[in-house]
């Protein structure tokens, strides 16, 4: 099982310098990849302190900061989100709103499977050409999808990885387009309390995708009074692909079953800038929990941001247990915020059970 483990951490290190040394934090190649919604980060549990939580991360909501995480489910955990980002469909044009569902399994003493699906919607858009710039011709509703599978092993008890298989999915009416991507992640927990934590997590590694469809043709009529179909080619799309690492440390005090967790990461983006996030989070009783974050990226404080998603974010949640004396079973109630300027922020709200 020792050899596995070595096997499995060597592969996810060296696909992940791989992919990134040549363009982490490229700034020239922002905007070339394709399938940017798998940078979202849809669980509220996370986007409340800026997905800083690669290396504590538990439960559904670890497949997407670090699949490694899905090892900590104790038997079945059931969850869905759903993200108003931007402001959602009443906010600004690139305002979206995302629905996730997830689903996780202890199949095996050391082992648990996991499915979640990722939903974006951008509501009734108006069609528009260049005889009719200003709309009129009907409407169309893009739609993108994401299905992700994964399983996590607990190789040992303080060491824990995971994989996941991702098809995405983008389309309107008459043009689609569709893709396969891979994640990996370790975690690694150590102290005498298990209180401080290592995380790394390799993000959308795979072959690039491509557009076609009839949207992609036109009709045309040549001199002599012919019809013809001219066909547009589309260009290939990388994914984009990205490195996490992160670092917890959880204090612990006796009264009132308090804990205060301060965490730190790194994304290296392989089509943006790298991001660094600071966040922290303070439990009480196990039953509430209150987080912040900050994601810092260069150009931030110059007004030169990349991307919306950055700078101060927060979130609280609620762990309520059905069954006494029984910490298993619960459920729980998230949401965060995150400050998206110029455009209106992103709100989350969520829901998971376990049993």
């Amino acid at each position: 099982m020792k050899n596995i483990f070595r096997i499995f951490a060597v592969v996810v290190v060296l696909a992940a310098l791989t992919s990134q040394s040549a363009y982490a934090g490229n700034d020239e190649r922002r905007g070339t990849a394709g399938a940017s919604e798998l940078l979202i980060n849809p669980w509220a549990r996370n986007t409340g302190w800026g997905g800083v939580n690669v290396a504590n991360v538990r439960g559904l909501s670890s497949m997407f900061s670090n699949v490694a995480g899905l090892a900590f489910v104790e038997s079945i955990e059931v969850g869905y989100t759903n993200t108003m980002l931007y402001g959602g469909k009443s906010g600004l044009s690139s305002g979206a709103t995302i629905n996730t569902f997830g689903l996780a399994v202890r199949i095996f003493e050391r082992g648990v499977a996991g499915v979640y699906i990722m939903s974006m919607g951008f509501g009734d858009i108006d069609v528009t050409t260049y005889l009719s710039p200003e709309g009129g011709n009907g409407t169309f509703s893009p739609s993108y999808m994401n299905i992700n599978v994964a399983y996590a092993h607990s190789f040992t008890n303080t060491i824990h990885g995971s994989i996941l298989f991702k098809v995405v999915t983008e389309s309107t009416d008459n043009v689609s387009g569709s893709g396969l991507g891979i994640d990996a992640g370790i975690q690694y927990v150590t102290g005498e309390d298990d209180e401080l934590k290592f995380g790394i997590s390799l993000k959308n590694w795979g072959p690039s995708m491509k557009f076609g469809g009839t949207g992609l043709s036109l009709q045309m009529v040549n001199t002599a009074g012919n019809n013809f179909t001219v066909e547009t080619r589309a260009a290939e799309m990388e994914l984009p692909t990205c490195l996490n690492i992160g670092i917890s440390y959880d204090f612990l005090f006796e009264n009132w079953d308090q804990r205060l967790t301060l965490a730190a990461a790194f994304t290296s983006n392989a089509f943006l800038r790298d991001n660094y996030i600071v966040g922290v989070e303070y439990s009480l009783l196990k039953m509430f929990q209150l987080r912040c974050g900050y994601i810092m990226q260069p150009g931030l404080l110059s007004g030169d941001a990349a991307t919306a998603n950055n700078g101060i974010c927060a979130g609280a949640s609620v762990d309520v247990p059905l069954a006494k004396d029984d910490g298993k079973t619960g459920i729980t109630i998230d949401y965060s915020f995150q400050s998206a300027s110029p455009m209106r922020g992103t709100h989350s709200i969520g829901a998971s059970l376990r049993f």
